[in-house]
């Protein structure tokens, strides 16, 4: 018997370079050091630390600098070496690092928030600073001044935030499962629309530009691609991870998203294919299939003197069927179903061996991730943990 054709790999497989410990509680969130051997980390010990590769092959602290407050976020950026620090009593405080990574400069404190502050973007050319804190407010503030510019209250407390640069467009995801657009001007921001297709929490968001799609993380386990440039309301649903998504990441080169859950599971999805939306779950008192009462249905039952059965769904037609009629399980990637989902029979016998093949691979990374950073130029991603470590992965791609 011939063996089965296995999917060809479209992937980078993650190769563990280097582990980075040191960190007396968990560490919010690192990111590689542009063209150096080397990482920046905030913790929730107080601690920024940057970590610069020896000759020993190990990471050991050039910078060890003690915060006021537990640091919960960070925004570093590469051109003008400018590291931007979330901390848990509301307050951002911004230094400027050496060429030599071995010192930091405090440049200006930020009173930002009332309490924790939840996510920062610097934002170069506009010279802005954009935070969300648990405090339910989204402000931005001018880098050059320290004066606030302005602010926005959303429904919950937000730790998602992405931001167009070409069109000063802010995306706002909240603990509500809330999506909100907002429209920036120097002094001045109006609300653009909003939008909710999670069960949970959003935990996470990524924009990439130049498709101008952006992708939200939830604490419900999926993803979801929204076509924002389209302007048709599409919305793609991935669904791979069996804890809550905690980080996203997007590789625009490769058309490569990877998001990281809280059980440590990494997925690469493949980007670069023709998706479907999943369809509406269609409402019925009866199978759409062989017609059999739903339990709720006591007239048919009556007049048919037959016992309701408990109603499911197909999620390849959303036609509403019974057990009897959708005993079959089947991955339908395309769709986003990367695990094995109920199907109506009629749809099992339909969806081919093509249909099924993967489009996306999933790695364990041994860690319960919180963050994590991509670095396209060398194909490397940092993923930083619960347990206080930190992880650096080849993702070079792998030729089947």
């Amino acid at each position: 018997m011939a063996a089965e054709p296995q999917p060809k790999a479209l992937t980078r497989k993650p190769l563990l370079l280097n582990k980075v410990e040191g960190s007396q509680d968990v560490v919010n969130m690192a990111a590689i050091v542009p063209k150096e051997d080397g990482v920046i980390s905030v913790s929730e010990d107080r601690t920024v630390r940057v970590w610069l590769k020896r000759d020993s092959g190990q990471y050991w602290p050039s910078i060890y600098h003690a915060m006021p407050s537990p640091c919960s976020c960070m925004s570093f950026n590469p051109e003008t070496r400018r590291l931007s620090i979330g901390l848990d009593n509301g307050t951002i405080s911004e230094f400027i690092l050496s060429e030599d990574y071995n010192k930091m400069t405090l440049v200006k404190n930020y009173q930002a928030h009332q309490s924790r502050v939840m996510m920062i973007l610097f934002v170069l050319e506009m010279e802005w600073v954009l935070s969300t804190g648990q405090d339910k407010n989204f402000t931005w503030h001018c880098s050059e001044s320290g004066q606030r510019l302005g602010g926005y209250r959303t429904s919950a407390g937000a730790c998602g935030l992405q931001f167009d640069v070409e069109t000063r467009h802010v995306f706002v995801g909240d603990h509500s499962g809330q999506v909100t657009i907002l429209k920036l001007e120097q002094e001045s921001c109006s609300l653009v629309t909003t939008f909710k297709g999670h069960t949970g929490g959003v935990t996470a968001l990524c924009w990439d530009p130049i498709q101008r799609v952006l992708f939200s993380g939830s604490s419900d386990h999926s993803i979801i691609m929204w076509d924002i440039g389209g302007r048709k309301g599409t919305a793609i649903e991935l669904q791979g991870h069996n804890d809550k998504v905690q980080s996203l990441s997007y590789a625009h080169h490769t058309r490569q998203l990877i998001s990281c859950g809280a059980d440590g599971g990494i997925v690469v999805w493949n980007m670069d294919v023709e998706r479907q939306e999943t369809p509406e779950w269609l409402d019925s008192d009866s199978c759409q299939k062989c017609d059999q009462p739903f339990f709720w249905n006591f007239k048919q039952m009556w007049d048919s003197k037959k016992i309701g059965l408990r109603q499911h769904h197909c999620r390849k037609c959303g036609k509403a069927v019974c057990g009897k009629c959708s005993s079959k399980r089947s991955s339908i990637p395309l769709m986003g179903f990367e695990f094995e989902v109920r199907v109506c029979d009629s749809c099992h016998e339909s969806i081919t061996d093509e249909e099924r093949a993967p489009t996306a691979t999933f790695h364990d990374s041994k860690h319960n991730i919180v963050h994590v950073h991509f670095d396209a130029t060398r194909g490397w991603l940092l993923t930083s943990g619960t347990d206080k470590v930190i992880k650096l992965w080849d993702m070079t791609p792998v030729v089947s």
